[in-house]
């Protein structure tokens, strides 16, 4: 999702950004089907689909899917991903609209989730929407999957450079964005199910790494000559403290379920 990022960066770093970006954990999709989202043979629409990681997931495990989000070439990003699986889900499609004003038809999904994204979005609107195209006593997961910039950690070291080179950066330190949504989510009538949060670490080779950051909201909107000069100082820090072929980074899993009203 690319709200508050220039579109234009930002939709040309799609494809770096899905290919070197990790998938969504498995664990976490696990917690979401105890919650009751992500089932097989439920209808799904993926709010702020970005390149579909979570989409293409849900769809991999047997939901009718439909990705949602703004920028097309994002979704064109994750219609390619999806279409280069060994075996593409049938039931996925995209959409180019906004979480908050979707254009789908009422009471049209059984559940709804929200990955990575509700931070960009008007959150009173899209849950007012999300209540609007769900079935009554329909379920919404709203989940993250964040780095967490621990004292000399991979993520740690990297955000440090990051708000060295672009301190206008807002999105760092560790996060709760949870609170908010459950907020959001309460005052347009949903009912808390459940929420879940558990942290792991993740390998990433050394350039996906550097390629997965400077994809990222903090770095794309730079100036040229300053992305190069980020990448190479980052280069230089990873080499010097983190030798090996790969890097492992902790990060924070963290989702919540609620549901539509019955009636």
């Amino acid at each position: 999702m690319v709200y508050g990022v220039s579109g234009d960066r930002f939709g040309l770093a799609a494809d770096d950004y899905a290919r070197h970006r990790a998938d969504f954990p498995a664990e976490g999709l696990d917690r979401m089907a105890v919650l009751g989202v992500g089932i097989d043979g439920q209808s799904l629409v993926d709010l702020g689909c970005g390149t579909g990681t979570v989409a293409r997931q849900l769809a991999a495990r047997g939901c009718r899917v439909t990705g949602l989000d703004v920028d097309r070439r994002m979704l064109d990003a994750a219609r390619s991903l999806a279409d280069g699986e060994p075996e593409p889900p049938h039931a996925l499609s995209w959409i180019e609209a906004p979480a908050e004003d979707t254009g789908l038809a009422d009471s049209s999904f059984e559940v709804a989730t929200a990955a990575q994204c509700w931070h960009w979005l008007d959150g009173r609107a899209a849950a007012t929407e999300a209540r609007r195209i769900l079935v009554p006593g329909g379920r919404i997961c709203v989940c993250g999957f964040d780095w967490l910039p621990l004292p000399g950690s991979v993520p740690g070291v990297t955000e440090a450079l990051i708000e060295a080179y672009n301190p206008a950066w807002d999105l760092g330190g560790i996060r709760d964005p949870g609170h908010e949504a459950h907020s959001d989510l309460a005052s347009t009538g949903f009912v808390d199910e459940g929420a879940f949060t558990f942290d792991l670490e993740v390998p990433y080779p050394r350039d996906s790494w550097r390629l997965r950051i400077g994809a990222s909201a903090g770095i794309v909107n730079l100036d040229g000559d300053a992305r190069v000069a980020f990448d190479t100082e980052l280069a230089t820090l990873l080499d010097e403290q983190f030798p090996g072929d790969n890097l492992f980074a902790p990060h924070r899993v963290w989702g919540l379920v609620a549901a539509a009203p019955t009636s």
